[in-house]
């Protein structure tokens, strides 16, 4: 959950912080239900928004690639905020923003958090050693989590204790130097012991300027990239399908750092962006160990996990090496942005997995190319970009939007996007149905819309094709993908929603007969949800939630979930509380339920649930003064409909799970 925006702002934001705060986890959800095949670690992108809260940008100095970095502002606020201030000069007042033409009450209070003015020089002279030493800020953060139950896999299998733990070490200097080093073992790993004989399981370390005269970024150790719209490279934060048209439209070509506990989604080695007048030129070198099994002659699986807590999994880390490199051409003049990527990538042995007629067209070989070309044109009202790529066999890949925007009232989007059924990228993420730049040709079209005082709508159409079989779809297939969201706003501190979301997509199905066919999977989900917040820093959110899916002619499986969460901080003391109670009811797995809860500093959490049972978690935080911060969240989750809590070395014993995760912060 995106604790920093509720715990890091002023007083005087709770309320439209709050009902940011909403919104973002609404659609991180949304996209953590969406992401079924592959599961995204969102840590790097939450600590991102903390840096940008701690380190708010000066309006006055502020350029167009900050400006895009949120994801709220359009393309015309932002050329009309550079705009005043060229006209205007220096602002002395955040609340100038009021007189920059189109922007509006709601996107100015969601930009305050992240912004401030203050005067500046002609030309800020360049950091010395001696300042970023001297006025660098240290942290030093820990995470603990203990269970109060036992897995069967620490009596059969696991080498380690069932704790996690995990330390990081961060210095910042304003918003140009960074630095870091952060360590990790998962529950169930060893630590100094065995294959874990220098202490952790995962080390992690980084070294990132930015803003440097002429170089925009430089990043050493361990990284992250993205360019264009994601079909050549991104292993970065890509928000697709929600009920939100800013959000998914938003992409901004970035060098970043890897600071999180994300052991696959990264580079390690150097990158570099450099301005030179209107073009900026980005190399990239990587060079890293993967998990998987391989032999002498071949790599026949990549593994993705991190997890290293049995002897089999042990002797599959870091077992083969895969090299990159490659580099982006970026050109800007007045309204129009095109640039051309390129990647070259290489396994240390040839990567021959298993063929299935799903992964028929799948990456096989050694050595691989993509090359890409993106653009992005604002005409008026309407801005234009996409991008196309081509792998080494010169299979195609193709994303093309147009966006319209009036005043903030009314927002449109008509995407299509094209991807062969035998493009292959190791690297590509972007927008898609099935997960994957691969396989898929689909047409997406939303409106988002403010036409009464206190309301917002929302509607959006997504009809998609998959040429080839996919995983658990033994034929080619297709579908569609109906969403709908009525949004009411009376006041600043009270907020209510309904989300009606629709989808009929193919899937194999197995009948009694054990006779296997291709059909029609319809999935409904309904969500209601109030938030209100109090003048005493109370706030209350309610959640119901009901989920229904079958297979054509069969019997429907159905779930509920109802929320209730209850938060409050005390200004006079630094502490601030929730307690989250739920219940749900599911027939089976397929009709389980997501419910967000707080989480540490720097996390996102969304459990799923499926059967019958309960949860209640509290969540503390103290601030014992400016340099230590204190977490504790305990989370106690009962069953009423089994006796046994999972499978194989996942396996609990009894009808319920307890956990107590600590974290401790350290600023000096």
């Amino acid at each position: 959950m995106l604790t920093l925006l509720f715990l890091c702002v002023p007083a005087s934001f709770l309320s439209a912080q709050h009902t940011i705060e909403s919104d973002l986890e609404d659609i991180l959800e949304q996209l953590a239900e969406n992401d079924e095949d592959e599961a995204y670690n969102w840590d790097n992108e939450i600590e991102d928004l903390y840096d940008r809260i701690r380190e708010p940008v000066n309006l006055n100095s502020v350029t167009k690639d900050q400006l895009e970095q949120f994801p709220f502002l359009s393309d015309l606020q932002i050329e009309n905020i550079l705009a005043y201030l060229y006209i205007n000069g220096q602002m002395k007042t955040v609340y100038e923003l009021q007189m920059v033409e189109e922007m509006d009450r709601r996107t100015i209070q969601s930009l305050l958090p992240f912004v401030h003015v203050q005067p500046v020089a002609e030309k800020e002279p360049l950091p010395s050693v001696k300042n970023i030493f001297s006025y660098g800020k240290n942290e030093v953060l820990t995470r603990m989590d203990i269970p109060f139950y036992r897995r069967r896999g620490y009596d059969t299998s696991y080498l380690g204790p069932p704790v996690y733990n995990s330390l990081r070490y961060n210095f910042r200097y304003k918003d140009q130097v960074y630095a870091g080093v952060t360590a990790e073992k998962d529950a169930g790993e060893p630590a100094f012991a065995l294959h874990n004989a220098k202490g952790y399981d995962y080390y992690s370390f980084y070294v990132y300027l930015r803003n440097l005269r002429r170089i925009k970024t430089l990043a050493a150790g361990n990284y992250r990239l993205s360019f264009g719209q994601g079909l050549v490279m991104s292993n970065d934060f890509m928000l697709g399908k929600s009920t939100d048209i800013s959000s998914m439209t938003t992409r901004k070509n970035s060098i970043r750092k890897h600071s999180s506990m994300d052991e696959y989604n990264y580079f390690r080695g150097v990158a570099s962006a450099v301005q030179l007048d209107r073009f900026v030129l980005s190399a990239f070198y990587s060079h890293r160990s993967l998990d998987g099994i391989s032999t002498d002659e071949s790599i026949t699986s990549i593994h993705k996990t991190g997890l290293h807590r049995t002897r089999k999994e042990a002797d599959r880390k870091e077992v083969f090496a895969m090299q990159l490199a490659g580099g982006n051409i970026e050109y800007a003049i007045n309204r129009l942005k095109f640039g051309v990527t390129g990647i070259y990538y290489f396994f240390d042995r040839p990567y021959l997995p298993q063929v299935r007629d799903y992964s028929k067209y799948n990456i096989r070989g050694n050595y691989f190319r993509n090359t890409g070309f993106n653009y992005k044109y604002r005409w008026q009202r309407f801005t234009f970009f996409g991008e196309s790529a081509v792998d080494k066999g010169g299979r195609l890949a193709t994303l093309n939007s147009v966006n319209y925007s009036f005043k903030q009232t009314y927002q449109a989007v008509l995407l299509h996007r094209y991807y062969a059924y035998n493009y292959w990228n190791m690297f590509a993420r972007s927008f898609s149905e099935g997960g994957y730049v691969q396989n898929e040709n689909g047409w997406y079209t939303a409106v988002e819309a403010h036409p009464i005082r206190y309301w917002t709508f929302f509607l959006s159409a997504d009809f998609f094709s998959f040429p080839w079989w996919k995983y658990l779809v033994d034929a080619p297939s297709m579908g569609y993908d109906l969403s709908t969201k009525a949004t009411f706003k009376p006041k600043e501190n009270m907020q209510m929603f309904i989300r009606y979301r629709y989808k009929k997509k193919d899937k194999n199905y197995t009948d009694e007969q054990k006779i296997k066919t291709v059909r029609p999977l319809y999935h409904h989900r309904l969500r209601y949800q109030f938030s209100y917040v109090l003048p005493a820093n109370v706030s209350f959110r309610s959640t119901i939630d009901y989920n229904r899916i079958y297979p054509e002619d069969v019997i429907a499986s159905q779930g509920f979930h109802f929320v209730q969460a209850v938060s409050c901080s005390f200004p006079a003391f630094p502490l601030r509380f929730e307690l989250q109670g739920s219940f749900f009811k599911t027939d089976d797995y397929a009709s389980r339920v997501y419910a967000p809860e707080k989480g540490l500093l720097y996390t996102f959490y969304t459990p799923s649930f499926y059967g019958e049972g309960a949860r209640v978690a509290a969540f503390l935080r103290y601030d014992l003064n400016k340099q230590w911060m204190l977490i504790a969240k305990y989370g106690q989750t009962t069953y009423s409909d089994r006796e046994e809590i999972g499978s194989g070395n996942d396996l609990i014993e009894g009808n319920r799970k307890d956990d107590l995760q600590l974290q401790v912060r350290m600023k000096f």
